[in-house]
């Protein structure tokens, strides 16, 4: 197998480390990419996209930018870098100009889910262990969404509040895989969230977690991303 002349960074939301897209990864690589999995740590918005420019400085060719939830945020701002040559979302948000995760939440669509956030605690915010299957991983198997959730990251306050000051989408092609069963962000926002950045839209399937539930559908988006990159380069 030759390998591609496009390169992969995958970068994680929040409550999660990069260890979840291992299914993702498998794929990829077995399929001749070079994959780098970002470990943000969701303290600001900021330091989150200066390990994700770190990763794209690392990687040996044009690279597909790939967000999960909050990383969608991330990628959003990162993926200005000129080495980016697409973005793929995956249930993810895709925030506007100064827009944050803060401000994409504060108006959930009349009878939305609400995700199970515990209060703040020292300026990090956690969910509910006993309600974090049913509302990010429902279709994840059950021992795995049980360690996903005695595995939480705590997610910085600041990075929720960390606004986007130029949307990579704006100006580079853009993809999005909305998750129609999603509980923690509303499929309407991300369908909303995908028309407004122009992205090519996949719908499947899948809770919150499906970054990790369905693998090979994700990366069937992100080879789809890099394909088009090729043609484009």
């Amino acid at each position: 197998m030759t390998d591609k002349t496009v390169s992969i960074v995958l970068v994680h939301g929040g409550f999660v480390d990069g260890s979840g897209w291992q299914g993702v990864h498998e794929v990829l690589t077995n399929n001749g990419y070079e994959v780098i999995v970002a470990q943000n740590p969701t303290l600001s918005l900021a330091d989150d996209v200066a390990v994700t420019r770190r990763a794209i400085a690392a990687a040996k060719h044009p690279v597909v930018l790939v967000g999960h939830s909050y990383g969608g945020v991330v990628i959003t701002e990162a993926g200005n870098d000129p080495k980016v040559a697409s973005l793929a979302y995956i249930a993810a948000f895709a925030p506007d100009a100064g827009e944050s995760v803060e401000t994409l939440i504060a108006n959930p669509p009349p009878g939305a889910a609400v995700p199970p956030i515990l209060p703040p605690q020292d300026g990090f915010l956690m969910l509910d262990k006993a309600k974090f299957a049913g509302s990010f991983a429902a279709d994840v198997d059950p021992s795995t969404a049980r360690f996903m959730a005695d595995s939480q990251v705590p997610w910085g306050v600041e990075a929720l509040a960390g606004k986007v000051t130029a949307p990579a989408w704006k100006s580079k092609p853009s993809f999005y895989l909305v998750a129609s069963d999603d509980h923690m962000i509303p499929p309407p926002a991300q369908r909303a969230m995908a028309e407004r950045a122009g992205a090519q839209v996949t719908e499947t399937s899948g809770s919150h977690a499906i970054y990790v539930s369905k693998p090979a559908e994700i990366a069937r988006l992100i080879e789809q991303a890099a394909e088009q990159s090729v043609e484009v380069a």
